[in-house]
């Protein structure tokens, strides 16, 4: 069956500027934070506008070590196993997956459709036909080994080896600020695998909707930096390429 990406943000860190806000605070402070600045913003004696100003500021210059005291979680499902290979490559993030080893029953598989495929006919009709296949394959697997004496756990665990990248999977993801703005950063480009960019971009819109001063320029480096940091070959165009020294002579 084909499937869709959803993404909900489970939790995160509650008042995340104010945490941010204090820990930035206590780099440049000689006093405890929370005798000074913390005790300020819960008095009002701090404005938000104020303390956005500030996170603003430090920002811009890349001080970003204070972000990753908070934290966002995020439960993902509609994605391939492609997309979960290359999330998880992002090593700064804790992951829950669904196992396969546990979880895939039936012969008829879940699975996601690349849009290139599913706009031509033909193509679309040999790879459902091979997903049928394979899923049939899989559940015959399966079969053979629990009717050797194999545990359920196991025969799963060895049928899947036939399993396609194709196949869905469902995982929750938790990354602090700072991970998810080098996260947003590498696959909101138009250079990452589309999948994993639409992820990143549906990520990346729940957190503005939460933290809008955290990820004002949450997104592809080149909007933030107003260059682009790929080779000629590979930039997407919408920014000017960064002239490195060699390049200059």
């Amino acid at each position: 069956m084909k499937k869709t990406l959803r993404v909900e943000l489970l939790s995160h860190t509650p008042d995340a500027e104010d945490v941010i806000f204090a820990a930035f605070r206590q780099c440049y402070a000689s006093g405890f934070v929370m005798d000074t600045i913390v005790n300020q913003r819960r008095a009002g004696t701090i404005t938000p506008e104020e303390r956005d100003r500030f996170l603003q500021d430090v920002l811009r210059t890349g001080h970003e070590s204070p972000m990753e005291h908070v934290s966002f979680t995020f439960a993902i499902e509609g994605i391939s196993r492609v997309c979960s290979h290359q999330l998880v490559r992002h090593r700064l993030a804790s992951y829950s997956q669904q196992s396969q080893r546990y979880c895939v029953e039936e012969k008829e598989l879940d699975y996601v459709l690349p849009p290139s495929i599913g706009r031509i006919e033909e193509a679309k009709e040999i790879y459902e036909a091979f997903m049928k296949h394979a899923g049939e394959t899989y559940a015959r697997l399966r079969e053979l080994l629990q009717s050797s004496g194999c545990h359920r756990e196991s025969s799963n665990e060895d049928a899947r080896f036939v399993l396609p990248n194709a196949v869905e999977t469902k995982l929750v993801a938790t990354f602090n600020a700072r991970s998810l703005l080098n996260f947003f950063q590498l696959r909101c480009c138009a250079r990452a695998q589309w999948e994993i960019r639409a992820l990143a971009n549906r990520m990346c819109q729940l957190v503005k909707n939460i933290s809008p001063t955290l990820f004002q320029w949450a997104g592809p480096k080149c909007e933030k930096m107003g260059i682009c940091f790929e080779s000629s070959k590979f930039s997407c165009g919408r920014k000017p390429l960064y002239q490195r020294p060699d390049e200059n002579g």
